[in-house]
């Protein structure tokens, strides 16, 4: 098994993280961060902080450079961090010490990482989110043109009433749908930039530091916090609860998917199912499968961030460690996540004959109705309880639990005993999820 199965060629197919992936690559890392350094160049050089003429001079550097991540390793894995090689490297490769001197200035190495991530994590929520909404586009397209369909609702994985396709679709999509309305929030509150200095007073920046925080949040199109946050992990966990929230849905889409295409209820087919080494029948629910995989991934990488963000005074090497070997799985096990219900969703289809079949069998589905139909002639206990004693006269019958229940009560509705009647606001929770989707 490979050290990551994100970055291994071997599962690449069964991982798949599109964009993302590339996005959490270590060039897109020391591109990100250079990136910043050029940024701040550009501001303090405007703000004559430092010679303009080297600001500009550090600024296109930052931009042409090129500095192979492995080239720092060694560096890093003395220093603990890897910006002194970062900027020893850039400095080198600018051939001008007189401009390169410039470069870093006053800004520690947690501001010239925090800042990039914040730009990698940016980009990684903008191909989420895209993504999400072509996922949503599928699910609203399906629950509308199945709103009407009816099946077994299940509840403890048993029959309980009648539901409709397009209100399951519309049960897992409205959660994603309203992750991506509130998506914009989230970017305000946790896309920041970090300019504090080297124990977060930014006692180098000068006594206009603020001034100059803001101009390089507003070059990079981050938020300005107003304040230092080396410590304050809020702004990353708010971000990884959103990418949380989104996994945990479509864990459970795969929890139920597995259910629906198995070989008992088969409501659901999958569209390049996997096959066995041995069982030439098999076909299996390897999509759904990996959908619960990333949310079983997800629940633990959450806790080990959520200990990772718990620093001892300034900067706490400790947990800044813990956060760099987490978050990336964190924001890779979600990319694959959205990348797999994309696919899973573009070739699922629902057996109709299958869901009609399941529902009717000998209707118990429609128990809870006919308790509260023969409410009009009993107290509601005692409906109930001749309702229980329909339904085991039926199990030991075999037949039906119209027929047993007709037989009891003649002038019963025939409607009582019919799906489509019997779905109560399914069809119309589709209906306006479809509606949402339409108008994201």
């Amino acid at each position: 098994m490979a050290a990551s199965v994100f970055s291994s060629p071997l599962y690449s197919g069964l991982f798949p993280t599109g964009e993302v992936g590339r996005l959490w690559s270590n060039s897109a890392e020391v591109r990100a961060m250079l990136v910043v350094e050029g940024a701040l160049a550009k501001v303090q050089g405007a703000q004559g902080i430092i010679p303009e003429t080297s600001a500009a001079f550090v600024h296109r550097s930052s931009l042409e450079v090129q500095i192979d991540p492995a080239g720092l390793a060694e560096a890093t894995g003395t220093n603990g961090v890897s910006v002194p090689a970062l900027v020893a490297a850039f400095r080198t490769a600018m051939e001008a010490p007189e401009h390169a001197q410039y470069a870093h200035w006053g800004a520690t190495s947690q501001d010239i990482i925090d800042t990039a991530l914040m730009l990698r994590l940016r980009q990684t929520l903008a191909v989420m989110e895209d993504r999400l909404r072509a996922l949503l586009t599928h699910l609203g397209s399906e629950a509308h043109a199945h709103a009407g369909l009816p099946m077994a609702a299940r509840t403890y994985g048993q029959h309980a009433t009648v539901t409709s396709w397009g209100a399951v679709l519309a049960q897992w999509g409205n959660p994603l749908l309203e992750a991506v309305e509130r998506l914009e929030a989230v970017r305000a509150s946790a896309l920041w930039v970090s300019l504090s200095g080297a124990s977060g007073t930014a006692s180098a920046l000068g006594p206009n530091a603020p001034a100059t925080r803001a101009a390089l949040a507003e070059a990079l199109r981050l938020g300005d916090p107003g304040r230092g946050w080396h410590t304050d992990r809020g702004p990353i966990l708010r971000i990884t609860d959103w990418m949380a929230d989104v996994v945990a849905t479509l864990g459970g889409m795969g929890h139920s998917l597995i259910g629906l295409a198995g070989s008992d209820t088969a409501e659901v087919t999958l569209g390049g199912a996997g096959g066995s080494s041995t069982m030439p029948q098999k076909q299996n629910p390897v999509g759904p499968s990996l959908l619960v995989a990333c949310q079983n991934q997800i629940a633990g990488l959450r806790t080990s961030l959520q200990m990772a963000a718990a620093h001892q005074y300034q900067r706490d090497g400790a947990a800044w460690f813990t956060e760099w070997m987490v978050l990336p799985q964190i924001a890779l096990t979600t990319a694959s996540a959205i990348e797999t219900a994309v696919q899973v969703m573009d070739s699922a289809a629902p057996v109709p004959g299958q869901m009609t079949g399941n529902v009717t069998g000998q209707g118990f589905v429609h128990a809870e109705a006919l308790s509260f139909v023969l409410t009009a002639r009993m107290t509601r206990p005692e409906a109930q309880s001749e309702t229980k004693r329909l339904v085991a006269a039926a199990i030991e019958t075999g037949d039906t639990l119209e027929a047993v229940a007709q037989a009891a009560y003649p002038d019963l509705s025939s409607d009582l005993f019919e799906p489509s009647a019997q779905m109560g606001h399914a069809p119309d929770d589709a209906r306006r999820f479809a509606d949402r989707v339409a108008q994201l």
